[in-house]
Order: C-alpha cells, then sequence, then structure tokens
C-alpha cells in the first residue's frame, strides 16, 4: 500500500490538473496522476482513460474561462481510498457549492477512478 503523503500528492497533482489552463502541461500532470484506464463519473459524465479526461476537462475550463477549482478539506485516505470537498472558484471570485469526490488509487500508484458528488447532501425526508 502507497504512504498517505505520497497519495495526497497524487490527488494534489488531480486537483492542479483541473486547474492548468494548458494543455500540455495539463496532459503531463494527468500521466503523473490518472491511471491508463481511470473511470471518472460525476452527475453529468462518465468517461474512462487519460485521454478522455483531459478531453472533459478542457471543455470545462473552456465553459467556464479563469475558473478554478480549491479543495475545501484535506484529503482523507484510508486503504486505497480517499475523498476529499473542494468548490469552483469563478473568474469574479464568487464561489459554487462545497461538493466531495471519493477516489481510489489503483495498482500502479495513480487514480484508478473519481465518483464525484456536486453541492450539498440531499435533506433527509
Amino acid at each position: 500500500m502507497m504512504d498517505r503523503n505520497a497519495i495526497a500528492g497524487i490527488v494534489t497533482q488531480y486537483m492542479a490538473a483541473w486547474n492548468e489552463p494548458e494543455a500540455v502541461a495539463r496532459a503531463a500532470l494527468l500521466d503523473r496522476c490518472w491511471s491508463d484506464g481511470g473511470v471518472y463519473i460525476d452527475p453529468g459524465v462518465l468517461l474512462n482513460g487519460r485521454e478522455a479526461l483531459a478531453a472533459h476537462i478542457a471543455r470545462v475550463r473552456a465553459a467556464r474561462p479563469g475558473a478554478r477549482l480549491e479543495f475545501m478539506s484535506g484529503i482523507d485516505v484510508h486503504h486505497n481510498v480517499v475523498r476529499f470537498l473542494w468548490r469552483l472558484v469563478r473568474a469574479d471570485g464568487t464561489t459554487g457549492d462545497t461538493s466531495i469526490d471519493f477516489g481510489e488509487i489503483g495498482a500502479d500508484g495513480r487514480l484508478a477512478k473519481i465518483v464525484g458528488f456536486f453541492g450539498p447532501a440531499p435533506a433527509l425526508r
């Protein structure tokens, strides 16, 4: 099993990839932190592979010029799984809801899966 600090570093590189404006630099970050066949799931997307994730990040960045993601929590690690909170910060400084991602580190030491949920958890009924 990987060291907790090494896993936190992988997640930090993943977040940096979302914030990287240059495609070549973003691809280099993803190469270090995202498994070849990694799976990304959020409420609107299900995709497989590093190239698909890079293309998705590029589309999201193009739709939100100047926006960035910021951590809203530390990186929680146990076994080969992670969770962390983040939010969108728009170019004008306004922020989105705090969201949560859960992830798995694969045998190659990179993220093999991220499952994201946007905004607060639903209220009890």
